[in-house]
């Protein structure tokens, strides 16, 4: 049960967006647009977090792909920083080729400009009706509908099985989920952390490129790589790869820490302090950090200021 009225588990949020819950679950598996709350161990939405999702889904009803959106974000975020969810923030805008967010203060170069109108009284109402019919807490979850499972049930069947510790089974799921949907990138990539959970290296390599070929831009994969790399032995193609993911998301902390750890390793060392600052003031941010990588990472930072760097 929740304890805030305004927060929505996967389930609550899949019926008030009228989206398949796997859908919703690959989106936030794959870095797309998720919940970015925490209680007790689950992901739960905000009502914020739902109107970010219910323009995602707007923008992909339109014919726009994530990575386009997701582009367009990154582009909004490094002009406008402050703005930590554009998509409930921003006008969108499109010219009939490029897709923009546009706010009053910074000049975007979009021709012709229409808002989408993403009717956010009406997703207050229909967030009210669900958990009214539902008579359930906002975080509550609903058993799923039975339906044939496509390529996002599989991938969001895979999640479980992994999260469970059933490796070769969710294995089995996200393959089915690549039979349905060739071109999922999450599921190579998911495909790939499972092989190199089972020491299965070559196979993991070969997942993640998969993934990346797919979709250059999903740092999740990229992240992944550089892990393997790292412990290969690749040390500086691995601390390419990591600032890669850095720069396409400058908020992804674990990464921050891994090149932190890499470039130590190479002999960057202010370099590396630089970026455990960064991962100590992104987990400062979130309500249940890990105090264990907090601790080490300030334990790391202190010893590398001591150093004088």
């Amino acid at each position: 049960m929740s304890n805030a009225a305004n927060e929505y588990g996967f389930g609550a949020a899949a019926r008030i967006l009228a989206l398949p819950e796997s859908k919703l679950r690959y989106w936030s598996q794959s870095g797309f647009v998720g919940p970015s709350l925490r209680r007790g161990g689950r992901q739960v939405y905000s009502f914020q977090d739902l109107v970010s999702v219910r323009a995602a889904k707007e923008l992909v009803d339109r014919g726009f792909q994530p990575a386009q959106i997701r582009k367009a974000l990154d582009h909004v975020r490094a002009k406008l920083p402050a703005v930590d969810r554009p998509l409930d923030k921003l006008r969108v805008a499109w010219d009939g080729n490029a897709l923009a967010l546009v706010d009053d203060g910074v000049t975007f170069e979009v021709s012709g400009q229409r808002c989408f109108d993403f009717g956010l009284s009406d997703l207050a109402a229909r967030a009210s009706e669900v958990l009214a019919l539902a008579g359930v807490s906002a975080a509550a979850e609903a058993p799923p509908a039975e339906r044939p499972r496509g390529a996002y049930d599989w991938f969001a069947a895979g999640v479980d099985k992994e999260t469970a510790g059933e490796l070769a089974s969710a294995a089995d799921c996200y393959r089915k989920a690549l039979n349905a949907d060739p071109g999922l990138a999450a599921a190579h990539s998911n495909l790939g952390g499972v092989a190199f959970r089972q020491g299965d290296m070559s196979l993991a390599r070969i997942e993640f490129e998969a993934a990346l070929a797919l979709d250059p831009d999903q740092p999740e994969a990229r992240y992944n790589l550089a892990a393997l790399l790292y412990q290969q032995g690749e040390v500086e193609r691995a601390a390419a790869e990591l600032r890669r993911v850095v720069q396409q998301d400058p908020w992804f902390a674990d990464a921050h820490y891994n090149l932190a750890t890499t470039l130590e390793k190479l002999g960057g060392k202010r370099q590396a302090a630089e970026h455990l600052r960064r991962f100590l003031d992104l987990e400062a941010q979130k309500p249940e950090a890990a105090s264990g990588w907090i601790e080490a990472a300030q334990t790391r930072l202190d010893s590398l200021v001591g150093e004088g760097i």
